[in-house]
């Protein structure tokens, strides 16, 4: 009997370790909450104020205070470390508000998350500054870019997008009132594509106008066409499209002039203009020439380019600029393009330099990292802004079907504007018995 009893209590013991081994691979967010939050917080607690003190994150006491330690109180001088004002808890780590010293900003403690990270345990320390003297670290207690799974709350809303997952655990989010120009770089299967079609599902869901520019004859957006206000497939038709964009910028501009408004979002609702999101799939197509011919083409879609990016914001059209490089290799105007655009995200690259290209003038901290991202990683990336901070975001997988689906459900939201008719993308007619058919797509005119 008591050999049956020890047998089933190893057995249990057994069964119970390998419970939470397989837990940790397969279902990392009920071990982080059963095991690694309560192991992170008892670690946290005991090693803080060593840690921040060896990581050079403390100060030396005011004369006061350390005369009142040395004298009153009748105990050794310390220095000091952020104070702890809140931890928390979550699904995907841990959330500790810290409150600086004098002496301190949160540049010091971002350059030590490195080795907070290792002391703690954790997957990531992120640090976000949350208002002047205070700070969030945000921990991951493990790789949440393995198995994205954005957060419940991440819904399409006003201009906001949620296009991807950061390494925090937090949504990124495309905010086209904060960033309104954009470029998106990466190598053929680096997943640009899933990141567009992220964003093409969430944009389908807003009151906007979607301009595709795909001049890989219409393989990638075509399929959305039921959502798309305009879509050119062609460099010629693209340069024609440009003009009309710039066109309808110069008549908002009149519009805002005579209400006396600095942007279209300070016009009252009913005479708002409708937003235009100008989705551009491949840009060298639109820079590279094959002869002496096509320069003047070029030099109207860049002259165009140009002045939207620099301009079009205050009168609510956006351009989303995706390449696999862009930089003077591509000619004159591609540097200067590429200076208006505010938000950058990098996919996997296969040289330095097209890292440098998209990040290296606004954070290059991160050009490391996105020269990094592993193959086995498609849609892993790094987003930055002007601002200076950058993340690792990786986008859901989704499919083109899915895509299509959205975008043929919400194909009643697609504005009435006159100026897009001649540039009204083709959409699926009724199959007949023997086959589908399309509808021929109707004439573009300069």
């Amino acid at each position: 009997m008591t050999d049956l009893s020890m047998a089933l209590e190893a057995t249990a013991g057994l069964a119970a370790v390998s419970g939470v081994g397989f837990a940790k691979v397969r279902a990392p967010r009920a071990y982080w909450a059963l095991v690694g939050l309560p192991a992170a917080l008892v670690r946290f607690g005991y090693s803080y104020r060593s840690t921040m003190d060896v990581c050079g994150l403390t100060v030396q006491p005011s004369g006061l205070r350390a005369f009142m330690a040395r004298n009153v109180a009748r105990r050794e001088v310390q220095p000091i470390p952020p104070k702890i004002r809140r931890v928390r808890g979550t699904s995907t780590g841990l959330r500790v508000t810290l409150r600086l010293p004098a002496g301190l900003e949160p540049a010091d403690v971002a350059a030590a998350s490195e080795r907070l990270r290792h002391a703690w345990g954790v997957h990531s320390v992120t640090v976000a500054e949350t208002k002047p003297g205070f700070l969030e670290l945000r921990m991951t207690g493990y790789d949440v870019l393995r198995r994205v799974r954005m957060p419940r709350k991440a819904v399409p809303h006003d201009m906001i997008v949620p296009v991807a997952l950061r390494e925090d655990g937090t949504a990124f989010e495309r905010d086209y009132r904060k960033a309104p120009m954009a470029l998106t770089l990466g190598a053929n299967q680096s997943g640009k594509s899933m990141y567009q079609r992220n964003l093409i599902k969430g944009l389908a869901q807003l009151p906007v106008a979607l301009v595709g520019v795909d001049c890989k004859r219409g393989v990638e957006q075509s399929g959305y066409a039921p959502r798309l206000s305009a879509l050119v497939t062609n460099p010629d038709d693209a340069a024609s499209l440009f003009g009309f964009l710039v066109a309808e910028m110069e008549d908002r501009f009149d519009l805002l002039s005579t209400a006396g408004a600095s942007e279209i979002w300070d016009l009252p609702a009913s005479q708002r203009p409708v937003p235009v999101i100008v989705l551009v799939d491949e840009v060298a197509e639109l820079f590279l020439i094959s002869s002496k011919k096509d320069e003047e083409r070029r030099e109207r879609i860049v002259t165009s380019l140009i002045r939207l990016a620099q301009m079009a914001r205050a009168v609510g059209i956006y351009l989303e600029i995706c390449g696999q490089r862009f930089g003077s290799d591509l000619g004159k105007g591609a540097t200067m393009l590429r200076a208006q655009l505010t938000g950058r995200v990098v996919h996997r690259v296969n040289d330095k330099q097209t890292a440098e290209m998209g990040l290296a003038d606004i954070a290059p901290d991160a050009v490391p990292a996105a020269s990094l991202i592993p193959m086995e990683r498609p849609g892993t990336a790094v987003a930055a802004d002007t601002s200076g901070g950058w993340s690792k975001i990786r986008t859901p997988a989704v499919t083109r079907d899915e895509v299509t689906a959205v975008c043929r459900d919400f194909a009643h939201m697609v504005p009435d504007l006159p100026f897009l008719e001649p540039f009204r993308p083709y959409a699926p007619a009724e199959a007949p018995a023997d086959g589908p058919s399309l509808v021929k797509p109707r004439p573009v005119t300069d």
